[in-house]
């Protein structure tokens, strides 16, 4: 019987998805085996294990407060960054004096959305064609009496497009609630808010950490039932090995920002340049003003499906379609508010390993495969 024949060499996988969650980074990955045999028992207990629970727990809020510039009492762990979006907006929400309307820009999150249409009066503000809300616009609606909260990300998670956060010029009673899940640990949080949150695995740490920052004298009222945990701002048993890891790579992340993010930055203007080179392919999001990690570009008479099947048959994992609705298909609502071509869309990420070569290689092959899936619906 002659052998079969020798299956196809597969080209080596690049992650270029990384937006959506980041590998573990190294220094997570060691603290987190480490604090599973440390960190399991409850932190509330007196006993030697949950003492050093608790220590274990005040070390990892030490350490996001110090990586972020803020104080350790304005630091908790959420389950997820979605959680802390809740738990931040409708915290500021209950305890607003003014009203519980949430000015918000037409960007934000699904999290942000969601979370303002089931606790508040959602108020939408438009965006440019860059994905970008002017101050004035939002700080227009701001003022109305009724008004609670506004919420602006500090970036967006599709186009990375930064936001004005810490220019905003508002009432003194009304709080900002910042999303900063996309940009904790890439970017130096901006000034003005009253509440934010992150997520951890977006910058290397393990899934199911969230972090919610609550300024020091912020009106935050706790939104969901109480609970008897250490942190009132929180409810469950305390994932205190996943914080620990957590801070542990955020730590490592921003140690590391400037040289990383430059090197990211300039490799996704190069994307940027190659891709607007590509017949009726449009590149969005602020070409400077940005993430430097992350690019999103459209290409007309190109199904977005199709084009991730078709790129992850070349090795390279992309995301298509919107970030953050149910499904990654789903037509992409920041694209839309932006009035940009919202089919055919691919979402780049860069990782911190992502090379030059990495990059060369995606540019090389991606003109065909969207030469090849024109062919095929006869354009």
């Amino acid at each position: 019987m002659s052998p079969s024949p020798a299956e196809p060499a597969q080209p080596r996988g690049i992650d270029l998805d990384t937006a959506s969650s980041e590998p573990l980074h190294p220094a997570a990955r060691e603290t987190l085996l480490a604090a599973l045999d440390q960190g399991y028992a409850d932190p509330r207990r007196l006993h030697r294990p949950g003492r050093s629970a608790r220590l274990l727990l005040d070390n990892a809020r030490a350490v996001v407060a110090e990586s972020l510039g803020v104080r350790p009492d304005e630091v908790s762990f959420t389950g997820s960054g979605t959680e802390a979006v809740h738990r931040g907006l409708l915290g500021l929400v209950r305890g607003s004096r003014r009203g519980a309307q949430v000015v918000h820009s037409a960007v934000e999150h699904a999290a942000v959305r969601h979370a303002a249409a089931w606790g508040g009066e959602p108020v939408e503000v438009s965006c440019d064609e860059r994905g970008r809300v002017h101050d004035s616009d939002l700080v227009q609606q701001a003022v109305a009496p009724q008004v609670g909260v506004v919420a602006l990300q500090t970036a967006n998670h599709e186009v990375g497009t930064i936001q004005p956060v810490g220019g905003l010029r508002l009432p003194d009673d009304v709080p900002v609630f910042t999303d900063a899940c996309a940009s904790m640990g890439r970017l130096p949080l901006p000034g003005g808010w009253s509440a934010a949150a992150g997520s951890a695995h977006k910058w290397g740490g393990p899934a199911g950490v969230g972090v919610l920052l609550v300024r020091k004298g912020a009106r935050w009222r706790n939104p969901f039932p109480g609970d008897d945990r250490i942190d009132e701002r929180v409810a469950g048993f305390e994932n205190v090995p996943g914080a620990l890891a957590a801070a542990a790579a955020l730590r490592a992340v921003v140690s590391e920002r400037d040289e990383v993010g430059a090197r990211q930055h300039a490799l996704v203007a190069r994307i940027r340049a190659a891709v607007a080179a590509i017949p009726d392919t449009e590149v969005v999001g602020d070409p400077d003003h940005r993430l430097p990690h992350l690019v999103t570009f459209s290409c007309l008479y190109v199904d977005g499906e199709a084009l991730v099947h078709a790129l992850d048959r070349q090795g390279f994992g992309v995301a298509s379609g919107s970030a953050c609705a149910a499904s990654t298909l789903e037509p992409s609502a920041v694209l839309a508010a932006m009035g940009v071509l919202t089919h055919g869309n691919v979402r780049l990420s860069l990782g911190r390993t992502t090379s030059e070569e990495d990059v060369e290689r995606f540019l090389a092959v991606l003109p065909g495969v969207v030469t090849d899936l024109r062919a095929e619906v006869g354009l």
